[in-house]
């Protein structure tokens, strides 16, 4: 029998390794980012085209490599970080593996330039998949700049798979904010096709989240600080009333390194049990600081999970300190509950209470005011008495006729109040529709039983509604008393400055949309104003996760992200009229049968298949 099994050509083997570590434009951006941090930089530079897939490029001012380094750097497996196993559990950087440049090399065109302070000429270098073009020598500042070109090119495969250029930039920036939120020390800029999206100066912690996700974010921040000889926390948590329907803003930091840990993040959402509406999620900046050797962080390709020796301990640290950090700032509530807070005062108020004096009107008479009083009464009553005789005259002759006229006596009865779906009609009839646990509308039909997801059907409705509004361009607005302002990040609003069109056409009237803030002068009729930052808020998430690809419209995605955000919840009670209004509105859509989701909305169940039910 002949063998089978045989060794990969080293391409081949380079594009499973790349498959590993890079999965789109971001994960290049990353390590780039990440080798530029670990060769001690102080200003970087990051230069992305159509989303990374057409140019990245780092431009970092660190210590550079020789022209022998530069060489050895695009193969697998080198690295300058470790020398032995025992190294993989003291790590103070963010490369380790050697993995990076070899792997992006094989699926990209890239070009290395890079220089020591000490050389007086660097070394530039062409490889593309795998393969060295050309080393020269060239004059090039101190640092190192790498460009990745045309990512996948030898992959179409795998270059299918990317999203489009606004998912796709979202999640380099993503990577952008992660790195810039470790490193406040470090100086950070951002070109998107030519034009300056971030420049990020070298600043504390607090700033550089300010700088990042807009003013307003000052105000929402509580310090978080607690050192032990365990752990050793800092950063900040944002109040509770700030708290955002998805969880964009949740970054945790391990030694410098963005982590995901769901364990973690129970133990925030642990210290804010009370203080969050349904539904929604806290967000927090924590630079957590742990002995090296007590985690491992080589068990993920991309390095963003670690396992802890002792996670129960930290659990419950965390979870602590940030409790602590809601009380102390009078966020969390207090047990004194009689206390009222507008009347404390500063330990070191420094005057003493004056003793109030009594001041008496020795003049004063309270019966000379009655008695004046009392006088002008007297004079108004003989002057409205005066000729009463008249009223009465011509009264017996039209008495009869006054009577007569009384049945015709139409009265204004009270206006009623519209329900939930605007339909004033009362039903007079059997009922024909039940809720069940406030979440289905159970009907009966010819056939059996219908039975009604109330939150999938309402979301077709809207789906619909906003569907044919935004088509044919005539939503109803209603305009607001005053005007709302809402504070966004930056690259939130510029998806909203996209989305501004198809949002007049629903009913939205904005007044300004300026670089953090979001003005609006009219809102849909359907649509109560204390929602509108909840739905641009989930429209911006949608948008960001779910942008269109050419086969798919924006305008279908704002439809289904608005739908989502104002139909009726589960948990909510409806009238009878409204349980009948919303199953007839079901109907009369083009697509009953799906949510804008394309999930069911309705399952019917005929008598005979409740008759087996009692075999």
């Amino acid at each position: 029998m002949t063998d089978i099994i045989q060794l990969l050509p080293d391409h081949v083997a380079n594009q499973i390794a790349a498959g590993e570590v890079v999965q789109r434009p971001a994960s290049v951006v990353k390590e780039l980012l990440e080798n530029a941090i670990d060769a001690g930089a102080t200003s970087i530079k990051l230069i992305v085209k159509d989303a990374g897939k057409t140019l990245v490029q780092v431009v970092d001012n660190g210590k550079g490599m020789s022209a022998t380094d530069a060489r050895l750097s695009f193969e697998r497996h080198a690295t300058s970080k470790i020398r032995t196993a025992n190294d993989l559990f003291q790590l103070n950087t963010k490369g380790f593996r050697g993995e990076a440049l070899a792997s992006i090399a094989a699926i990209a065109h890239v070009e290395l330039k890079t220089k020591q302070e000490s050389d007086d000429v660097g070394s530039a270098i062409v490889i593309e998949g795998s393969t060295i073009v050309s080393q020269d020598v060239v004059v090039t500042p101190k640092g190192t700049s790498v460009a990745v070109k045309n990512l996948f090119f030898n992959i179409p495969a795998r270059r299918n798979f990317l999203k489009s250029n606004t998912v796709e930039l979202r999640h380099v920036i993503d990577e952008l904010h992660r790195v810039a939120l470790a490193h406040p020390n470090i100086g950070f800029v951002m070109y998107n096709n030519g034009s300056e999206s971030f420049n990020l100066p070298v600043s504390n912690y607090r700033q550089r989240i300010v700088n990042i996700f807009g003013n307003k974010t000052n105000e929402k921040l509580v310090p978080v600080e607690e050192d032990t000889e365990i752990l050793k926390i800092s950063g900040f948590v944002v109040k509770p009333e700030y708290a955002r329907k998805t969880r964009g803003e949740q970054f945790f930091f391990v030694n410098d390194r963005f982590v995901k840990s769901a364990y973690l993040n129970h133990a925030i959402v642990s210290a804010f049990d009370g203080l969050l509406k349904s539904g929604t999620h806290p967000s927090y900046f924590l630079n957590l600081t742990v002995d090296p050797q007590s985690i491992d962080i080589n068990i993920h390709p991309t390095k963003t999970e670690i396992k802890f020796d002792d996670e129960h301990t930290l659990y419950a640290l965390l979870r602590s300190a940030v409790k602590h950090s809601l009380g102390q700032f009078n966020i969390a509530p207090i047990l004194d509950f009689e206390r009222d807070s507008s009347l404390d005062t500063p330990y070191n108020y420094g005057k003493n209470a004056k003793v109030p004096t009594i001041e008496v009107d020795r003049s004063f008479n309270p019966f000379k005011e009655e008695a004046q009083s009392q006088a002008r009464a007297a004079a108004f009553k003989r002057e409205s008495t005066a000729g009463w005789e008249n009223l009465y005259v011509g009264l017996e002759s039209k008495g009869t006729k006054t009577h007569q006229n009384l049945s015709q006596v139409e009265f204004e009865s009270e206006e009623s109040t519209g329900t939930l779906f605007g339909d004033n009609k009362t039903v007079d009839k059997i009922n024909t529709t039940y809720q069940l646990h406030n979440k289905y509308i159970v009907s009966a039909i010819k056939s059996g039983m219908l039975v009604i997801d109330q939150y999938r059907a309402h979301q077709r409705i809207l789906y619909e509604d906003f569907l044919k509004n935004m088509t044919l361009k005539e939503a109803a607005s209603q305009h607001l008393l005053f005007p709302l302002q809402l504070h966004f990040s930056t690259q939130d609003v510029d998806i909203i400055k996209q989305l501004k069109t198809d949002l007049e056409h629903t009913g939205f009237i904005f007044s300004n949309v300026s670089e953090e803030l979001v003005e609006i002068i009219g809102v849909p009729v359907s649509v109560p104003e204390s929602e509108v930052s909840i739905i641009l808020e989930q429209l911006v998430c949608d948008v960001e996760n779910q942008i269109p690809e050419a086969h798919f419209s924006a305008t279908d995605l704002l439809a289904k992200s608005m739908a989502k955000s104002l139909a009726i919840k589960t948990g909510q009670s409806l009238q009878k009229d409204e349980q009948e209004h919303l199953l007839n509105r079901l109907f009369a859509c083009k697509e009953p049968n799906v949510s804008p989701s394309n999930r069911k909305t309705f399952i019917t169940m005929s008598v005979d298949e409740l008759d087996k039910k009692f075999f």
